[in-house]
């Protein structure tokens, strides 16, 4: 992995103490409590009054500093991952302001002068991209120099709509340098994907003509979503990503997959990460040669499908923006493989391999709700406080983080303990 490794050393998180218990939320809203505590999880936090995306990451950073004893002046990369944002013009700069003003109230020393302060959105996965710029800007800085990324996010969503249990809201900050002290991760074997998807997620910006603020401004808090499609393009474009890294990886991809201790992946409800995971698996089968495609045919005789039907859907190439365009949202570009993916859920392999990769920290991360660019830092750290706990020695093992963010992009990253 090079002479200079960088990756992550610490996690703080901070969430507001405002929750909203999942199963009262079912009595108030008739909603069946057995499957929406499968399906998206058992709680969500919301923003206090006088709380703000800022406030939170600052928060999430001050404990960061505070828990790992950082020398504020080693500070020379500070990166802030957000879709909450309420500045055009401004972002990470604000959060040092309030971390500065905080440092000195406190008798102790603001962050370096000269520290790069950087805002990256793209949906949820601007924290990813945030890393991804502080672990390049590591590579090549003085040995000394620490960089944080802090991911924040505020997620909300209408009152009866479909989103309404998948909110969110909090901040996890990161400590990034040389030579880390918990994940080494790989930046020349990291796979990228994007591509434009027009309408699954978007919460645009509109300037009406009879006005809402001085200059008629007005920005939307919730989202414009489409459920079906957005599923489609989470899944394509996770498969696109993890194909790209595939093809940097050093060894046999069904190696590296075996090899893995856990997954981690960005998480907007429970059940989306495993239904990514198991169709990830089944993909792979399909292109893992005669083994691979012998593997499949078993599963598709347990499920009455064709093997063939899979296989062919497995090596298309669908174009999802075209179903936007289309008008048909509704439509599924893999229906045969999901359906195969749904018939295995209560297959022992897909517990003992599936759900078994997914589990280090799958509890805690059940109660945090969607925290949008947060979700993936939020679950790793859960899950490495998990195995400390259970004494569970992950010394060495790999371990691999999956960011995805509507519009549309995704990022596979290995990363090894």
């Amino acid at each position: 992995m090079g002479n200079h490794q960088v990756g992550i050393s610490g996690f703080a998180a901070y969430l507001p103490p405002y929750r909203v218990d999942l199963q009262d939320w079912c009595k108030w809203t008739g909603n069946d409590w057995d499957k929406i505590q499968n399906v998206v999880g058992t709680g969500f936090r919301m923003m206090g009054p006088a709380q703000s995306v800022y406030t939170l990451a600052a928060t999430a950073t001050l404990r960061l500093i505070d828990q790992y004893a950082i020398d504020p002046q080693r500070i020379r990369f500070l990166g802030l991952g957000t879709e909450s944002s309420t500045d055009n013009s401004a972002g990470a700069v604000i959060v040092k302001g309030m971390i500065d003003e905080a440092q000195r109230q406190r008798g102790k020393n603001p962050i370096s002068r000269n520290c790069e302060v950087q805002e990256v959105k793209h949906a949820c996965l601007g924290g990813v991209y945030a890393m991804k710029n502080a672990l390049r800007f590591l590579a090549l800085e003085p040995a000394d120099s620490v960089a944080i990324v802090v991911s924040a996010d505020i997620a909300k969503y209408d009152l009866g709509s479909s989103g309404e249990p998948t909110q969110g809201a909090g901040a996890v900050a990161m400590l990034l340098e040389r030579n880390p002290r918990l994940l080494e991760v790989d930046l020349t074997a990291c796979g990228s994907a994007s591509d434009y998807r027009a309408v699954d997620f978007r919460k645009p910006m509109t300037r009406p003509a009879d006005g809402n603020g001085s200059d008629g401004t007005k920005f939307h808090d919730t989202p414009v979503f489409n459920g079906k499609y957005s599923i489609s393009c989470y899944l394509d474009e996770t498969l696109h990503a993890l194909r790209d890294m595939e093809s940097k990886l050093e060894q046999k991809p069904t190696e590296y997959y075996d090899s893995l201790r856990a997954v981690f992946m960005h998480r907007p409800y429970q059940q989306m990460p495993v239904i990514s995971w198991g169709f990830r698996y089944l993909a792979g089968l399909a292109h893992g040669g005669k083994t691979g495609n012998a593997e499949l045919a078993k599963y598709c005789g347990s499920a009455n499908l064709q093997v063939s039907d899979v296989l062919a859907e497995m090596h298309s190439a669908p174009n999802i923006l075209s179903m936007a365009l289309e008008g048909d949202l509704n439509r599924d570009p893999y229906p045969i493989t999901m359906q195969l993916v749904k018939h295995c859920r209560d297959s022992d392999w897909f517990k003992s391999i599936i759900e078994k990769q997914l589990s280090l920290g799958s509890d805690t991360a059940r109660e945090l709700g969607n925290v949008y660019s947060a979700s993936l830092p939020a679950w790793i750290a859960a899950g490495l406080e998990e195995a400390l706990h259970q004494g569970i020695d992950l010394t060495s093992q790999n371990i691999l983080a999956i960011g995805y963010g509507s519009g549309d992009a995704a990022e596979a990253i290995p990363m090894r303990v």
